[in-house]
């Protein structure tokens, strides 16, 4: 009995030792945020993006890849690269790889180009070693710097209208519709009614103040689902051994890397992973006040790192470009501000990986309304932005705008940068624009013509 309670309290002076070192390490007292708060936003994070667990070894599993394998190397991925997020730019970002480029990679490469997984592989590969170049030698975070801060703030903007979009529709409040787009769904549908049931919860919840709101909405919503058959519960076991990776690990094949198609599929791998993760960055770091009075994220080229390294080694691990996802502004709106909500992450997709059914029974239905309460969250970033000079606010628009209605964050980018040069230029303007806002506008507008 005495051997148990020193065993408990040596324990639990470990434990508090760990805690207070976490806490020096990751500066909470300086950024005002808690232990508690960090883990439940990284929590939070990890719960608005565990679907790509299920959803990037389905679509790669279409280019011929083995989808147990890219199970394994998706969650490994995203922990390496997390855990760079979290220990190296000390950021409550979380990576994993991206929607839209798994998609690129399999329906296009493989699928429209006829490649090989292998040399849709090599080319991810070579791209992680151009990002590691790039952002060794600053570029990466030149890049990021030369955003006018007014773009900023609207990228930040505009990412609220995105993922409040991808909200609706993966709820089924809104769907697609031949002759106007999107119209509204079938309100009465169970699903959509308790998807709306999770918004008015989650907002209520946020309008309280109660810490945890949206993850305490996501785990009743997925509770509620249940009985209605939204909620799949999952078959035979919680937890397993994850799959291996061997079959599709260290894939890669260089015979191809000096073709005009690798070329072509590599630059699309960058542009689209670059500015996808400038705009995430940039966009929940003003939203969270994370930058500071020049406007410039702080160890941004630390976080370029982290996308960089996880780029790199999962190619090597099997699978597609890894990139910061935008769900982490569902961790930083519920307080996050450290890189102990990267590791929280990091945790999470090791549990993950051991206890695949539990995460993935978690349906669309409870997820979608975080991402609209996200996308308000987002969106207040608007009132920042300095409306009274038009060479400004229509290079703002067109940022907040195209990013919903291209699906894209990159493409929201590409149109305000070239809008704010001309614009600029042609009003008499041109001095405010700096030397790499006008190199990126030549390259924006080469790219469209390149297509």
């Amino acid at each position: 009995m005495v051997d148990n309670k020193q065993s408990l309290l040596f324990l639990t002076h470990q434990l508090n030792t760990i805690i207070r070192m976490l806490q020096r390490y990751f500066q909470l007292t300086e950024h005002k945020t808690t232990v508690k708060t960090e883990i439940i936003a990284g929590i939070t994070t990890f719960m608005t993006m565990a679907y790509i667990l299920a959803v990037n070894p389905d679509i790669l599993a279409q280019a011929g890849m083995d989808k147990h394998a890219v199970f394994s190397a998706t969650a490994i991925a995203s922990i390496i690269a997390t855990l760079v997020m979290a220990f190296v730019a000390r950021l409550p970002f979380a990576l994993a790889p991206g929607m839209g480029l798994n998609a690129f990679f399999a329906y296009t490469v493989v699928l429209g180009m006829g490649h090989s997984w292998q040399f849709a592989l090599t080319a991810v590969f070579l791209e992680g070693i151009i990002f590691l170049l790039l952002t060794l030698f600053n570029i990466r975070e030149l890049i990021v710097n030369a955003i006018p801060l007014n773009l900023k703030h609207a990228i930040s903007a505009g990412i609220g209208l995105f993922i409040a979009f991808i909200g609706l529709h993966n709820s089924g409040i809104v769907v697609a519709h031949p002759a106007t787009l999107i119209t509204l769904g079938d309100i009465s549908s169970p699903a959509v009614l308790i998807a709306l049931s999770g918004l008015i919860l989650a907002g209520v919840l946020s309008i309280l103040k109660i810490k945890g709101a949206l993850l305490i909405s996501i785990f009743t919503i997925t509770l509620a689902g249940i009985p209605l058959g939204i909620t799949q519960l999952p078959e035979g076991n919680y937890i397993s051994a994850p799959p291996s990776i061997m079959p599709v690990a260290f894939q890669l094949n260089f015979h191809e890397i000096f073709t005009a198609d690798m070329l072509i599929v590599l630059l699309t791998f960058m542009f689209v992973d670059m500015f996808d993760t400038v705009g995430t960055l940039v966009g929940v770091a003003s939203k969270a006040d994370m930058l500071d009075k020049n406007g410039k994220l702080p160890r941004a080229k630390q976080a370029l790192f982290a996308d960089a390294i996880g780029t790199t080694v999962g190619a090597l691990l099997g699978t597609s470009t890894v990139t910061t996802y935008v769900e982490s502004a569902s961790g930083v709106s519920e307080g996050g501000r450290t890189g102990m909500t990267a590791l929280t992450v990091a945790l999470m997709f090791g549990i993950a990986l051991f206890a695949a059914p539990l995460f993935l029974m978690v349906p669309a239905a409870a997820t979608a309304p975080v991402l609209i309460i996200i996308g308000v969250f987002m969106f207040s970033s608007i009132t920042k932005i300095d409306f009274s000079d038009f060479s400004e606010t229509i290079p703002v628009f067109l940022t907040i705008s195209m990013m919903p209605f291209t699906y894209s964050i990159a493409e929201g980018i590409v149109f305000g940068i070239i809008s704010y040069v001309l614009l600029k230029l042609f009003s008499g303007k041109g001095k405010e624009v700096s030397v790499v806002s006008y190199i990126l506008a030549i390259l924006f507008i080469l790219k469209f013509f390149m297509n």
